[in-house]
């Protein structure tokens, strides 16, 4: 049985790309995130608020074009969908599907990288009280 006494304290996620200069000059200009890392080092930390994307160059990887419905790799929780929309859009994000609500109760949209990895993103529409 796991010990249940150990947090798990974050996480992020880690992205295959051919072309890591690229890749993360979207992240930062177009989604938002900051890059942290030198790029000389063969990867690239790209954050905003708590979400931490790893990404690394693999030219021999397999594009995520050809994991069909698997090339989704994370669902960002946020608390104004609609404006992040609006902000993506104003950058030039890659948005395969706009803004709607979900019968789960969120409000979601699609956003994909240049390399094919898609994200959904989601903000929770139940009533606070």
């Amino acid at each position: 049985m796991p010990d249940s006494t150990v947090n798990v304290l974050s996480s992020s996620f880690v992205l295959a790309v051919p072309n890591l200069k690229k890749s993360a000059a979207y992240f930062r200009d177009v989604l938002g995130f900051t890059l942290a890392w030198p790029e000389d080092m063969g990867w690239q930390m790209a954050s905003r608020g708590s979400v931490r994307i790893m990404i690394g160059h693999s030219p021999q990887a397999m594009p995520p074009s050809a994991t069909g419905d698997h090339s989704y790799f994370g669902y960002l929780n946020v608390d104004n969908a609609d404006a992040l929309y609006q902000e993506f859009v104003s950058a030039g994000a890659i948005i395969l599907q706009p803004p709607a609500d979900q019968p789960h109760g969120m409000r979601e949209f699609t956003v994909a990288t240049p390399d094919g990895h898609r994200m959904m993103i989601g903000q929770d529409l139940s009533p606070r009280g």
